[in-house]
């Protein structure tokens, strides 16, 4: 389980205690059990989760691999009090060059999010040059399975935002723009 840099009521009102409890807590600790479980005594025991999401076969030790890296990403990318409102150096200007500027990337990836059909994930990625790509995937998946870099991403199963939203996701994901951590977002694209 990683471990949150903020309390568990640091994110409301975007992201309530009681949805993060069961977020993080519940649907996040179930993932990290069944993969645990699932990865003893097999070749992936000992791999990182990366290498376990980029190798694994479709099914239970992909899926839970999936969700564990895609959560720990979700929830290490918020900040109670963000240091900046919007990207800054090196992203800030690859995102106004690949999208033509932080709004319309803004307006895309949120476009993304809100369409993607049932339960996944829309991330903002990068490839080995640094070019950025905006992505849907669907349940588990992760950007790493096509070579990809994972920078951001919004979850959009229900479980993200159901208690706080019911069935408003575009209302959900456009106030997740105030917590985002975008120094923690350019360290992971530096370090791609």
């Amino acid at each position: 389980m990683p471990t949150l840099p903020y309390a568990n009521d640091a994110l409301e009102p975007v992201i309530s205690q009681q949805t993060l409890n069961f977020h993080y807590g519940k649907h996040l600790q179930t993932y990290v059990n069944n993969l645990n479980s699932l990865i003893s005594g097999t070749e992936f025991e000992n791999k990182s989760l990366e290498a376990i999401v980029a190798t694994a076969p479709d099914g239970g030790i992909f899926n839970n691999a999936g969700q564990v890296l895609n959560h720990t990403l979700y929830f290490l990318q918020f900040a109670p009090h963000p240091s900046h409102q919007t990207p800054q150096g090196k992203l800030a200007e690859s995102l106004n060059r690949d999208f033509g500027s932080f709004e319309n990337f803004k307006k895309e990836f949120s476009a993304a999010a809100v369409s993607l059909f049932g339960s996944g994930w829309a991330w903002l990625s990068a490839d080995k040059d640094g070019k950025l790509h905006i992505t849907k995937e669907p349940n588990g998946s992760n950007p790493l399975r096509n070579g990809l870099t994972p920078l951001l991403c919004f979850d959009v199963w229900e479980h993200a935002y159901y208690l706080d939203y019911q069935n408003r996701r575009a209302d959900h994901l456009n106030v997740l723009w105030d917590i985002i951590e975008w120094e923690a977002i350019e360290q992971r694209y530096q370090q791609q």
